[in-house]
């Protein structure tokens, strides 16, 4: 059923002209009474008579206009419910344990209010996110286009934060008791990540870092899960993986796993949100907000040519490509 129809037939019932109703919905009064008359064929019945004031609804009519009513009211709803200030704020995190969600989730405790809906696209290839957030399937994504002048012109790239980078080692591993480390004293250590992605933002990333430290980064071998990894890494007297400072893993107390910040200069891997140009969602700028609010990882900070410039409200001063 033609729900303009409807609406035509509603406002004329109740303002007793079609010219008021077609003043009312912005169109002809010739184009009310054609929807009025389709309407009528759709139902079978007459819904108006003509009297010398204008239009009154007849017996059918009448029994008609409850149901009508809420017919454009549910309509209306709907079309309400669509608006981005209306509906739950979507965004796209790259995973639930990455440190976009537990940024997030720190976000949302304090703002319990906030209508917020957390989905992780089973994609790796930024481009397909950015297909979401151009199809309005989700608000915003957390993810980086490693070539940003290949996004389209509708959307944005900012820079939401940047997550600095830990080893994360087994008690038998040579460098386990160290505080502190420096990317050069990674050298020759079999950092193993398993789940690089062809294709994907954080494969980009490794092959930047490798490049740049001289580090052995290996991808080898299929990818069981986190808990798997982290099993490997308990076990292993040569094994560590990076992780992400604000990442959460959860391991047995008997695994004894150490995070050991890298330093001097701090590795970082930023991150990026992309939205639309125009018309965002109104939630997404507070969240943004939040992300720009957190502590800057210490100076100087190494990061791939692709990041986007830290803005200047967060304190951060340090160009793409790190120093």
């Amino acid at each position: 059923m033609d729900t303009e129809a409807v609406r035509s037939f509603v406002r004329a019932a109740e303002l007793g002209r079609l010219q008021h109703a077609a003043d009312e919905l912005g169109v002809t009064q010739q184009a009310v009474s054609k929807r009025i008359a389709a309407l009528e064929r759709r139902l079978g019945v007459r819904l108006f008579t003509r009297t010398a004031r204008g239009v009154e609804p007849t017996l059918d009519g009448q029994a008609f206009l409850p149901h009508a009513r809420s017919i454009v009211a549910a309509a209306d709803r709907a079309v309400t419910a669509l608006g981005p200030g209306s509906r739950a704020l979507r965004i796209d995190v790259l995973g639930l344990r990455s440190a976009q969600a537990v940024v997030l989730h720190d976000y949302w405790r304090s703002h319990p209010g906030t209508d917020l809906d957390v989905v992780t696209l089973r994609v790796d290839d930024p481009r397909e996110a950015v297909a979401a957030v151009r199809a309005g399937d989700i608000d915003a994504s957390f993810r980086s286009v490693t070539d940003p002048a290949a996004l389209p012109h509708d959307v944005r790239m900012v820079h939401a934060c940047d997550s600095p980078l830990e080893l994360l080692v087994g008690p038998r591993h040579p460098l386990a008791s160290a505080r502190t480390l420096t990317p050069s004293r990674l050298r020759g250590h079999r950092i193993w990540v398993p789940g690089i992605a062809p294709r994907s933002e954080w494969a980009d990333f490794y092959d930047q870092l490798a490049t740049a430290f001289d580090l052995r980064v290996d991808a080898a071998g299929p990818n069981f899960g986190n808990e798997v990894l982290l099993d490997v890494l308990a076990d292993s007297p040569d094994v560590a993986t990076l992780v992400g400072s604000r990442d959460r893993y959860l391991w047995p107390t008997g695994h004894d796993l150490r995070r050991i910040p890298i330093l001097g200069p701090t590795l970082a891997y930023p991150l990026s949100l992309i939205r639309p140009r125009a018309d965002p969602h109104p939630g997404l700028r507070a969240v943004l907000g939040h992300f720009a609010g957190l502590t800057p990882p210490p100076e100087p900070v190494w990061r791939p040519t692709w990041a986007m410039t830290p803005r200047p409200s967060e304190g951060r001063r340090a160009a793409p490509g790190g120093r």
